[in-house]
């Protein structure tokens, strides 16, 4: 076994970030109920993704610069997905919510009923 595997092998597969679950949150927003002239970012992270997009209502940027919108972390210890949103006067970021699949941390952050998400 080569040395490359091996050490995938003592470590374990990190699951995320990975390309296809990027591609999946990517088209996966496109459902969106809120900012829909604009196009997000979906950018990886240690453990998952950032969502982005320009601030098409300018209430959190007068510019309309781009805004962190929301992070999605996998845990792969209990499998879990955590959906976070963006506390932008305290510039940190606060849980959520927890889902067993990735779909519905996406239909959620889609829906946005408390419009936590896109402001």
């Amino acid at each position: 076994m080569n040395a490359a595997l091996m050490r995938k092998a003592k470590t374990g597969l990190v699951p995320h970030p990975n390309e296809l679950d990027r591609k999946r949150i990517e088209r996966g927003l496109s459902a969106r109920k809120r900012y829909l002239y604009v196009s997000p970012n979906v950018t990886p992270v240690r453990g998952g993704y950032l969502i982005e997009s320009p601030c098409c209502s300018r209430s959190i940027d007068k510019d309309g610069a781009l805004v962190d919108v929301a992070l999605i972390l996998y845990d792969a210890v209990s499998g879990i997905w955590k959906l976070f949103h963006k506390n932008h006067t305290g510039g940190v970021w606060e849980f959520y919510s927890l889902y067993h699949r990735l779909t519905p941390a996406i239909d959620e952050l889609n829906a946005d009923p408390e419009r936590l998400f896109w402001q």
